[in-house]
């Protein structure tokens, strides 16, 4: 039997690399428990800067954009800094359409978001 969706959490120095297992994320009962496991990495952070690496991601669902939404709210009341890593270019087009460039930034891959960010 294989894995269920959901994240593997890892932290480097001072940040947080959130990747996703496994994806698409396309039912609402896996993106809600997807959801709540990353809603928890920052209401009860261990470092002040997270990264979600998104280089397995090949497609993000409405409620999947609506998800990030709440994370990045989320994030600013904890005053946790937040990035976007690895994205596939189909996907950062979602992006860009959906304003979700201006809320986020964006590194090639997870590592050089991480060393990016240790020294913000």
């Amino acid at each position: 039997m294989g894995e269920q969706p959901g994240l593997v959490i890892r932290t480097a120095g001072k940040v947080t690399i959130v990747s996703f297992r496994d994806v698409p994320m396309l039912d609402t009962p896996t993106i809600q428990r997807v959801a709540a496991e990353l809603y928890a990495v920052v209401e009860t952070p261990t470092a002040p800067r997270v990264v979600l690496d998104f280089g397995d991601v090949r497609f993000l669902s409405s409620q999947t954009l609506g998800v990030l939404l709440t994370f990045r709210r989320k994030a600013d009341k904890a005053d946790v800094k937040t990035a976007i890593a690895g994205i596939r270019p189909e996907l950062a087009r979602v992006f860009e359409i959906t304003h979700l460039t201006q809320l986020f930034s964006f590194y090639p891959n997870a590592d050089e978001a991480a060393a990016g960010m240790q020294e913000a």
